[in-house]
């Protein structure tokens, strides 16, 4: 089951510091965005803001028809949001099977279910987190919000410092939850091509402003306006 996501006029920062300035975007239950930049203009700090992390000094966040602008950030993941973190934040002292239990919520994936989309970590299921490669810990940082029974599923930068063939494999388990769960995903990636194959509309950030959104494949066909808004070679 996934939700619709709307977003109005966010303000938000750390303290007193404002990163992102007035971003509005809507999503239907099912969408997928992709959401791009050059470094540091606010994309992580997006995430964070919805997640309940960061200081919001104005806008609202609603979850269906429910606005969650002033709930904690457990409750936000209790009402449907999961999110995968850039530093992965697995607990490394634990098992893959161990993170995976403690991370389950009524509704969420099995662990069988998450064995069946990665192997992998049914093959490593008694590694600690600590034994895992940055390919199997970023595999289970995913398998944990799964774990969690998300409606709307925030990817930042999954894919990043990972070998091509772990890129391959794990894309290819997005494109899975993407198809067959229908949930609905924003996703931060460098990699522009993938994020735009990926999903089905995109925007773009630039200094805490929406500079560009629509289509992906509009942006995704559009190479001068791909080097003008990311500063993307040709």
């Amino acid at each position: 089951m996934s939700a619709g996501l709307k977003v109005e006029g966010l303000v938000s920062g750390y303290g007193e510091t404002v990163v992102l300035d007035g971003i509005s975007f809507e999503m239907p239950a099912g969408g997928t965005l992709a959401v791009l930049g050059r470094n540091g203009v606010g994309k992580t700090t997006l995430l964070t803001t919805l997640m309940g992390i960061t200081t919001r000094h104005a806008g609202t966040i609603h979850l269906g028809d429910r606005a969650i602008e002033g709930s904690p950030i457990y409750r936000r993941a209790q009402l449907g949001l999961g999110y995968v973190a850039q530093e992965r934040e697995i607990f490394t002292s634990l098992t893959v099977e161990e993170n995976i239990a403690v991370s389950q919520l009524s509704g969420g994936w099995s662990i069988d279910r998450v064995y069946e989309l990665f192997p992998r970590l049914k093959e490593r299921r008694r590694n600690t987190g600590n034994r895992l490669s940055g390919g199997e810990q970023q595999m289970l940082a995913v398998a944990r919000a799964l774990a969690g029974g998300p409606k709307v599923l925030l990817l930042d930068e999954p894919l990043e410092g990972l070998a091509p063939i772990v890129i391959e494999a794990l894309f290819d388990a997005l494109i899975k939850i993407r198809d067959e769960t229908k949930l609905t995903i924003i996703l931060i990636e460098q990699k522009a091509e993938l994020a735009l194959a990926f999903a089905s509309d995109c925007i773009v950030i630039d200094r805490g402003k929406i500079v560009h959104s629509g289509p992906s494949d509009v942006l995704r066909g559009d190479t001068d306006l791909q080097g003008k808004l990311l500063g993307v070679g040709h």
